[in-house]
């Protein structure tokens, strides 16, 4: 049987993506990614839209499939966690590139571990942290999205997929099962028996086909991937930042807990929004066939 990064490989693209600042035309699809800031090694980010009120986050580390090291995984976490202090910032982007978003996690990093050494060095607050997040997170993914990188997608609120993109969690093949969520958030988002299969097998599926089974919201060409989630972000980032904040707790609620329970917290949320201004100022400047000027918008 072949190995996982035999696997992996065989399902790249050509594609070679080009590097400098981000520039979306509106009259192209061509997109380009931007600068690193110097304190990042495995990530870039920069932000964008016409606002300047999106975070975008690129995983970069090309020569290993952008695997997810430990130290990727911190800055990642350092740069969610700054976007989501910065007022400015409405929502926020984690791609990859037109190659693949990520392998997965560093085997080479994991492979020598033992159950005393994983268990005493753990992983779960960095990946914490990103659930967290007070604001909304899109990913944005295309070609490979594997082990640990379809649970880092499946972290985020929104995921928008290139039409190459491949979903797995091929964890049994390499002896090991998902540890990041892969049990546990994908039976919900696609069911028992979906999950079961992805699991057991390692098989992968394609986004056409992660769109059906409610994986993925929607499916773009690659060429405009980005573009498109970008757009999303911005569309989200004309509501009121508080409020968005609190329709994405309730709606994560669901998740968590039983419909009894989710029921009385989205209602207890419902009657806190009616002590915000941001509620009065939307319903006035509906009545007043206006449109709302929300605070930090």
């Amino acid at each position: 049987m072949a190995s996982v990064a035999a696997i992996t490989r065989r399902l790249l693209t050509k594609n070679v993506i080009n590097t400098g600042r981000i520039a979306v035309s509106s009259n192209t699809s061509f997109i380009k990614f931007y600068s690193t800031a110097p304190e990042y090694e495995n990530i870039k980010i920069d932000v964008v839209g016409a606002k300047k009120n999106v975070g975008l986050i690129q995983l970069n580390r090309p020569k290993a499939l952008n695997a997810l090291c430990n130290a990727l995984f911190k800055e990642l976490r350092k740069a969610v966690k700054d976007f989501d202090a910065d007022d400015k910032i409405a929502a926020i982007i984690i791609t990859g590139n037109e190659k693949g978003f990520t392998a997965g996690a560093d085997i080479k990093e994991m492979q020598n571990h033992t159950y005393s050494s994983i268990t005493k060095a753990g992983f779960s607050q960095e990946w914490e942290d990103v659930s967290n997040c007070g604001k909304p997170i899109i990913a944005a993914v295309n070609g490979i999205v594997l082990g640990g990188g379809c649970e880092l997608v499946m972290l985020c609120d929104i995921i928008y997929a290139g039409e190459k993109a491949k979903f797995g969690q091929p964890e049994i093949n390499i002896g090991t099962i998902p540890g990041a969520g892969g049990t546990q958030r994908l039976p919900r988002y696609v069911g028992k028996s979906k999950a079961m299969e992805m699991v057991l097998t390692g098989n992968f599926i394609d986004a056409h086909e992660a769109e059906k089974m409610g994986l993925v919201s929607r499916v773009f060409p690659v060429e405009t991937l980005l573009e498109e989630t970008i757009k999303l972000a911005e569309r989200i980032g004309t509501h009121s930042p508080l409020i968005v904040k609190m329709a994405k707790q309730s709606v994560n609620k669901a998740y968590e807990t039983t419909l009894k329970s989710g029921l009385q917290y989205e209602k207890s949320i419902f009657y806190g929004t009616f002590a915000t201004e941001d509620r009065k100022e939307g319903m006035t400047a509906f009545v007043e066939k206006r449109a709302p000027t929300f605070k930090n918008n």
